[in-house]
């Protein structure tokens, strides 16, 4: 069980942190440049919010992308990106060693050429073998994280971080 330590959570110095993390390629963009044109403030500002118990994560922006598929995108405003940078890379240091190393998909040092790497070694071993042909897949569930129950996924988190608050 990983206690959370709020207040280091929510430092300033872990907020500059998350914030250098979270605009690596997206300085070119409108909102962040504009976040950052007064960063000290924006920055103390969600520090104050959080350690007060003040803070409200704002609206999301909605588009529509095609790469290739069409896909419905909510974006969050930058200040509430900025903590979940914080919480990605806190639950990152909770769940990263207990994922099955075979699990690709947005982790650091993953991605896909490891994927197709990783699919390339297993089926040159299973042919040596003898095992006969090997096959794979790749697929897109539709909607999958429409889909996931929110009790279930908050119940799972809990199981592994306790909150005092």
């Amino acid at each position: 069980m990983h206690k959370i330590d709020f207040e280091k959570i929510i430092s300033l110095e872990n907020l500059l942190n998350a914030w250098l993390v979270f605009k690596v390629g997206k300085g070119a963009k409108v909102d962040v440049m504009e976040f950052e044109r007064n960063l000290e403030d924006n920055l103390f500002s969600l520090h104050r919010d959080l350690k007060a118990g003040s803070y409200k994560h704002g609206s999301y922006t909605h588009f529509v992308i095609s790469d290739p598929k069409k896909r419905d995108i909510h974006k969050a405003q930058i200040r509430d990106r900025v903590l979940h940078q914080i919480l990605y890379d806190y639950l990152c240091e909770i769940y990263e060693p207990i994922f099955i190393e075979d699990s690709y998909s947005s982790r650091i040092g993953k991605g896909t050429l490891r994927a197709v790497l990783r699919l390339k070694q297993l089926a040159e071993k299973m042919s040596r073998k003898n095992f006969g042909r090997c096959y794979a897949m790749k697929f897109d569930v539709k909607k999958y994280f429409d889909s996931i129950d929110h009790d279930i996924l908050f119940s799972i988190l809990y199981g592994k971080v306790k909150n005092d608050l």
